[in-house]
């Protein structure tokens, strides 16, 4: 399981819990200012994932207006840019560093030595808001300072492109912790820099800038959610894969050298992942086997049997009958 540190202001008395919740985050991030209308009894939950020099922040907590003054930046800077990626259901936040307001589904990244002021609303002010945040030690991001610095405080797109992949990726790990072993943090964390890397890259028209590996590792990542996207598609194969990314397949079999399975049996090792997922889930106990299969790429049951049979031991209907608790689980 990853690393993973919990606050929670119900911890404390209520009169205490808006300044217990300010003295934690600021001893994890950076001095800053706040204001709220529920500092009576402020009720948030944080959340913070380390993933190797990367910290993901997963928030709750009612409207609030957050302000780092140049007085707090000249006391005390940590280094780091922030990327903020605001969660479905808040509403949009004004900046008043002159650039408007950002869309729930936007990115945006700020510097910690630049003055930040930041009121994040709801329609209802008594709804808590979700926010979610990554934390990037400046000198991490392989970009020239210079560059980055004409992306601060702008909006970027989070739900098309690098953006998309980068929200679903951040979002899968915030969601599911327990999927994950200690030792997978480094590379989640790398993962997230390689497309934080080519999300910046991409709006500055500075690809070039990014190393050659961070450009591997991403390009990678968009193939593989690209697989996942595609996995009921029967034609799904590496000659597809590589002609939706203008690539040859030689290339792409090179891109996978240094990953721990071919793209063939990536493909093959998600189809089969996810039916066993849907057969294990009640919800879909009514839904037929072959039904299972075809949407998972298996047009032909006898093949998806056995497939089946040969990753996890059981056949599908004795697996989804019981025996998914005893199922070894081979890949």
């Amino acid at each position: 399981m990853l690393d993973e540190s919990v606050f929670r202001t119900e911890d404390v008395d209520p009169p205490d819990r808006f300044e217990y919740w300010r003295h934690r985050l600021a001893e994890r991030s950076a001095p800053f200012e706040a204001s709220t209308g529920h500092a009576v009894d402020f009720r948030a939950d944080l959340r913070v994932l380390t993933l190797g020099e990367l910290q993901l922040w997963n928030m709750e907590s009612p409207p609030i207006t957050v302000r780092r003054p140049a007085r707090l930046i000249r006391s005390s800077d940590p280094e780091f840019y922030l990327l903020s990626l605001p969660v479905p259901g808040a509403g949009p936040a004004a900046r008043s560093d002159g650039h408007g307001e950002w869309r729930p589904r936007d990115l945006v990244m700020y510097d910690s030595v630049r003055p930040i002021s930041l009121q994040v609303n709801t329609d209802d002010p008594r709804r808590q808001i979700h926010g979610t945040w990554l934390t990037i030690p400046r000198q991490a991001l392989p970009l020239p300072p210079d560059k980055v610095a004409e992306l601060i405080a702008r909006r970027m797109p989070g739900g098309e492109g690098v953006g998309a992949l980068l929200v679903q990726l951040l979002a899968g790990i915030a969601a599911d912790t327990g999927a994950y072993r200690t030792g997978d943090a480094p590379r989640l964390g790398a993962a997230a820099l390689d497309l934080v890397s080519a999300l910046l890259a991409h709006h500055l028209d500075a690809e070039d800038a990014v190393p050659p590996e961070s450009r591997r590792r991403a390009l990678v990542q968009r193939i593989r959610a690209f697989i996942r996207a595609h996995l009921h598609e029967p034609d799904l194969n590496p000659g597809a894969v590589a002609a939706a990314h203008h690539i040859s397949v030689s290339y792409l079999h090179r891109l996978f050298e240094a990953e721990e399975e071919t793209v063939a049996a990536w493909i093959r090792r998600q189809r089969l992942e996810r039916a066993r997922r849907d057969l294990a889930d009640p919800a879909l106990a009514a839904t037929p086997v072959h039904v299972i299969a075809a949407r998972c790429g298996f047009p032909r049951a006898a093949d998806f049997s056995r497939a089946f049979r040969g990753a996890y031991g059981l056949p599908p209907r004795d697996y989804r009958h019981g025996g998914a608790a005893t199922a070894t689980g081979g890949r």
